[in-house]
C-alpha cells in the first residue's frame, strides 16, 4: 500500500482520539487553556478527520495510477467493433 494510505489511516486513529478524549476531558486536549470548552475539540477532530480524508483519497488516487491497468477479457469489445445500425427514415403513407 501506499505511504499516504497509511499516514491517512494514522491521522483518521488521532482524529478519533481526539474527539473522545477532548469530550470527555478537554483540559488534555487545549493544554494551554483554563477552561477550554468541547466545541474546539469538535472543530478540531473534524479538521483531522477531514485531513486523514484527503489522504487517503489521494492516496489511492496514486495508487491507482502506480498499478497497471487490467487486461481487457475477450468478451469486451473496443468501441471501433461494435455495429452501429443504420438509422433509416419512414416516410408517412398518405392516402
Amino acid at each position: 500500500m501506499n505511504t499516504l494510505i497509511y499516514y491517512s489511516l494514522e491521522v483518521l486513529i488521532l482524529s478519533g482520539l481526539v474527539l473522545i478524549v477532548g469530550l470527555i476531558k478537554p483540559n488534555w486536549i487545549f493544554l494551554w487553556m483554563d477552561k477550554p470548552g468541547r466545541m474546539p475539540v469538535i472543530w478540531l477532530a473534524t479538521a483531522l478527520f477531514m485531513i486523514g480524508m484527503v489522504l487517503n483519497g489521494e492516496g489511492r488516487k496514486k495508487l491507482k495510477l502506480e498499478t497497471p491497468p487490467a487486461v481487457q477479457s475477450e468478451q469486451v469489445k473496443p468501441i471501433s467493433e461494435i455495429p452501429v445500425p443504420e438509422s433509416t427514415v419512414v416516410q408517412p403513407q398518405t392516402k
